[in-house]
């Protein structure tokens, strides 16, 4: 008695077909992507790390441009204060021309007229150096907090008082002039500590913007460092999913053929029958 056989033979071949179908399609998506990430199912606990770690990159990113804004901030008072360092060499070197008396009246009057403009100069500089709109030479205390960290501690952000002063008044060169000798010789003492002052005031921007830029520095890493972790975690493998995609197109070839042919002795079988 013949007996046909295949019955069962169809549905486990498409059952494959669909099994090789949907990894194929998924490795198509990786590569698409370039996530191993393509649906929920692939991987839940890594990805829920993957995406804790995503959050932690984008918040050094945004703590880096943070401590990168509050470096420029620094660099507004210091690139200020440097012009008026250079305005007080330059007047102190008018005053010590104006102490000798191989210049004349005359001669300390046009000494003086450019003594005076820098003076003035100094003054404006002062008056008109701002971030934003806060002004930055003219004693009005702030008290600044930049946030160079991901966390909400202490520890995550750098603390500055702003307080810098230096106008004429302050400085102690309002008034000064170099139209005879005793005056310049007086107003070298006031340049000395004009001087000073300016200085001082350089030094404490410039601990500021060690801090910075080591906090610049450090959020990179700490940036690079998760990045890696996350793209060991979360990225596609590249090869293993081409590979996959090619093993399935073929294995999805040799399974239409296998159908075919089960369907075709089927037919076969059928028609002795018949």
């Amino acid at each position: 008695m013949l007996r046909v056989q295949g019955g069962g033979l169809q549905p486990a071949i498409s059952r494959l077909m669909y099994q090789s179908g949907k990894d194929t399609d998924r490795a198509l998506k990786e590569l698409a992507s370039g996530s191993r990430f393509v649906d929920a199912g692939v991987d839940p606990a890594s990805q829920a790390i993957s995406e804790k770690l995503r959050g932690q990159i984008k918040g050094f990113q945004a703590a880096r441009n943070n401590a990168e804004n509050a470096s420029s901030f620094v660099q507004v008072a210091e690139g200020a204060l440097n012009e008026q360092n250079n305005i007080l060499i330059r007047m102190r070197e008018l005053a010590v021309q104006s102490a000798s008396d191989t210049y004349s009246s005359e001669e300390r009057e046009f000494l003086n007229y450019e003594y005076e403009g820098l003076n003035q100069e100094l003054e404006r500089i002062a008056q008109s150096t701002k971030f934003g709109s806060m002004k930055l030479l003219t004693g009005d205390k702030q008290d600044l907090e930049f946030q160079v960290g991901v966390n909400a501690g202490p520890e995550n952000k750098i603390d500055v008082t702003m307080d810098l002063n230096t106008t004429v008044d302050v400085l102690g060169t309002g008034g000064t002039d170099v139209t005879s000798n005793s005056d310049a010789r007086d107003s070298l003492d006031s340049l000395d500590g004009a001087l000073v002052a300016i200085n001082g005031a350089r030094a404490k921007l410039g601990a500021v913007q060690s801090r910075l830029d080591t906090a610049v520095n450090h959020t990179y890493t700490q940036q690079e460092a998760l990045e890696n972790a996350r793209s060991k975690m979360a990225d596609a493998d590249i090869v293993s999913s081409i590979s996959r995609v090619r093993r399935g197109e073929i294995l999805l070839q040799y399974q239409a053929a296998a159908l075919r042919g089960g369907m075709d002795m089927q037919q076969a079988a059928l028609k002795l029958i018949g």
